[in-house]
């Protein structure tokens, strides 16, 4: 597990020299490459966590807790992701305003998203009183 962190960390030190690189001449391929090395890194995690999360999965089930629960935080969990790397790299861009309106809008599909749950929360409430 070590030896995978320092190979990703590698790779991103070296996507982000080859992009402060290009930045001086071209800044869309700097973008370019800054937008590649986050989605390889991403598709990387997904891969690695696919086998904890089926596990995570089975046992949930198994302790009675409904599906729909742990869908709602895995679907959390990949919102917050996309989003904080979808506003840094807005940011990196130099459009910080697109940056904040991604945070703005993954803060929404967050509360969005949370209202099933809340809502299942403030029946077992009135239900237990």
């Amino acid at each position: 597990m070590v030896d995978s962190c320092f190979s990703v960390g590698i790779f991103c030190v070296c996507g982000a020299l080859i992009s402060v690189i290009l930045r001086q001449y071209c800044s869309e391929h700097s973008l370019a490459v800054s937008v590649a090395v986050s989605v390889s890194v991403i598709i990387a995690a997904v891969v690695m966590l696919e086998s904890p999360f089926a596990e995570l999965r089975s046992m949930m089930i198994s302790a009675g807790i409904s599906e729909s629960y742990l869908s709602a935080i895995f679907k959390a969990a990949a919102i917050c992701c996309i989003t904080h790397i979808s506003a840094q790299l807005c940011r990196d861009s130099g459009e910080g305003a697109m940056g904040a309106a991604a945070e703005l809008w993954g803060r929404a599909a967050l509360v969005v998203l949370s209202l099933p749950v809340l809502e299942e929360f403030i029946s077992l409430l009135g239900r237990l009183m």
